[in-house]
C-alpha cells in the first residue's frame, strides 16, 4: 500500500557514553530489502533492535506507518518478525508446541493446519511433532523462519539470515526474501559482503 515505510530520522545508540552509531536518516518504502553491513560489533544487531523497538534509541526515532498511519509500540511489534541468533527456541517442545507457545505469546490465533502450512515452508513438514533438542543447528535455525513467518509479518528482519544454513537452506532463504518483498518490507543484517546484492539499499556501519 502506498504510504506503508519505515521512517529512521537521526537516529543513535550509545553505551556508557560510547557512540556506536549516530545520525542515520533514512527511509525503508514498501517492497524494499535493505542490506545493513558490517564487521561484527558495528551496530548492525542494534539497529535492527531499534527498528522493532527492543531497546531505546540515544538520539533520533523509529517511525513505521502502515495503512495511512504511525503505528504504536504494541503495533509495530505485531507487524513484524525477526528471525535472530538471540531468538531461543524451547528444546523440550516440539517444533508444533514452540509454534503454539510463540503463537500464544504475541497474541495470535493458532491452527494446526496452518502450523503445518509454515513448517513445510521451511522444510519441516514431516519435524511437527519432534522434539527441537533432535534437531540440528540448521534445522533449528529453519524453524526461527517458521516463528517469524508465523503470522505473516508486513516486515521481516533478519540478523545474520544464513547461519548454520546448508546451501538448500541458504536458496530458502533469499525465496522467503524475495517473496516479502514482493509484499512488503525486508531488512537484512549481515556481515557477508555477497548478500549485499540482495539489497535495494545498503547501509554500511564500519
Amino acid at each position: 500500500m502506498l504510504g506503508n515505510r519505515i521512517e529512521v530520522r537521526n537516529l543513535g545508540k550509545a553505551y556508557s557514553r560510547r557512540p556506536l552509531f549516530a545520525d542515520i536518516s533514512l527511509t525503508i518504502p514498501d517492497r524494499t530489502a535493505l542490506v545493513v553491513h558490517g564487521p561484527n560489533g558495528s551496530g548492525k544487531t542494534t539497529f535492527l533492535h531499534l527498528l522493532c523497538g527492543l531497546i531505546p534509541s540515544t538520539t533520533g526515532k523509529v517511525d513505521v506507518y502502515l495503512h495511512g498511519r504511525a503505528l504504536s509500540p504494541g503495533e509495530r511489534r505485531r507487524a513484524l518478525g525477526l528471525v535472530s541468533p538471540d531468538l531461543r527456541l524451547y528444546d523440550d517442545l516440539t517444533a508444533a508446541e514452540n509454534l503454539a507457545f510463540f503463537s500464544a505469546v504475541r497474541g495470535f490465533a493458532y491452527s494446526a493446519d496452518e502450523a503445518r502450512g509454515v513448517l513445510e515452508r521451511v522444510g519441516l513438514k514431516v519435524r511437527g511433532h519432534e522434539l527441537l533438542r533432535t534437531f540440528s543447528a540448521g534445522m533449528k535455525q529453519r524453524m526461527k523462519y517458521a516463528c517469524a513467518l508465523w503470522h505473516r509479518p508486513h516486515i521481516l528482519l533478519l540478523d545474520e539470515p544464513t547461519s548454520n544454513l546448508d546451501a538448500a537452506g541458504v536458496a530458502l532463504v533469499w525465496d522467503i526474501v524475495e517473496q516479502q518483498r514482493s509484499r512488503g518490507i525486508v531488512v537484512i543484517a549481515t556481515n557477508e559482503r555477497e548478500e549485499l546484492r540482495y539489497g535495494d539499499q545498503t547501509l554500511v556501519f564500519a
